[in-house]
């Protein structure tokens, strides 16, 4: 189905259960067959996704995207968390609201930190989509032992220490547009917390040794030359998900970080494996 051409996202609020207020966009669709929900990475933001947003209502699908708390116009101190499950609760409560209002259970995307959200919520049991797309998702660091080790040890004393993450943003993308557009957004940040940066550890270690429990179909799409992610997380993933015959992983080794804002023609040739996957997964 054609999109209904290209609409302005829609700002709104939501309340968390611990009086937390989350931003969110929707991107309606009059006649839209099916939904999506996409859940950001660190230290950026949901309206960095207006293209993928774009591009999903022209294959049919309303799109919605959230701030996650401590960043962008989410308010409260950046990359923090007042529990270490507050980002799959959020997306737990922002998924129901959304299958409510769309009177359907959308589609989930996580990138990044995104992707260890969505993938640790859908293990869990907490969101049951129709299916799960997972974009370069943060399942193991480049971060050494000791400084894994650290950041736990830190999460008990300074949990909302403001530390930078050190990712390098030159690995971003290959698309300098990208590059700069990220460095001048004010919205976009360079830290991270102890406890936030706990939760990634080790979520990404126990989504790792749960593959072998995911009953959502799932694709995984995974930058071979990523900079910010080690993408052997993601191999170990595919491999530890092969026998529930529910996961699709797609490698494309000269690649990035952001997949979907990468320099043509590998963008294009990302999007592409999408439209197929959901084609024959969804209609």
């Amino acid at each position: 189905m054609a999109g209904d051409g290209v609409v302005e996202a829609e700002a709104h609020w939501l309340t968390m259960a611990d009086g937390q207020r989350l931003f969110l966009r929707d991107w309606p669709h009059a006649a839209a067959r099916h939904a999506v929900l996409i859940v950001h990475g660190l230290g950026e933001h949901s309206g960095r996704y207006e293209a993928l947003a774009q591009w999903f209502r022209a294959q049919g699908y309303a799109v919605r995207a959230y701030d996650q708390r401590g960043h962008g116009h989410s308010p409260g101190p950046r990359a923090a968390l007042s529990h270490e499950d507050d980002l799959l609760r959020d997306l737990t409560a922002i998924y129901d609201h959304y299958t409510n209002s769309v009177g359907r259970r959308p589609l989930l995307l996580g990138h990044s930190m995104g992707g260890v959200v969505t993938v640790r919520a859908v293990l869990d049991g907490r969101v049951a989509p129709p299916g799960l797309v997972l974009s370069s998702p943060a399942l193991r660091s480049y971060a050494s032992a000791p400084l894994r080790r650290l950041a736990a040890v830190l999460k008990r004393v300074v949990p909302n220490l403001p530390l930078r993450n050190g990712l390098p943003l030159e690995g971003l993308s290959h698309d300098a547009k990208v590059l700069q557009a990220y460095r001048n957004d004010p919205l976009c940040i360079g830290m991270v917390t102890p406890r936030m940066a706990d939760f990634i550890f080790r979520a990404g270690a126990s989504s790792i040794a749960d593959a072998w429990r995911l009953r959502v179909p799932t694709l995984l799409l995974v930058a071979g030359s990523d900079r910010l992610v080690d993408p052997s997380g993601s191999k170990e993933f595919s491999n530890g998900a092969w026998a529930t015959k529910q996961l699709t992983s797609r490698f494309f080794d000269t690649l990035f970080h952001e997949l979907f804002n990468e320099a043509e023609p590998g963008r294009h040739q990302v999007l592409a494996q999408l439209a197929e996957w959901l084609r024959r997964t969804l209609h």
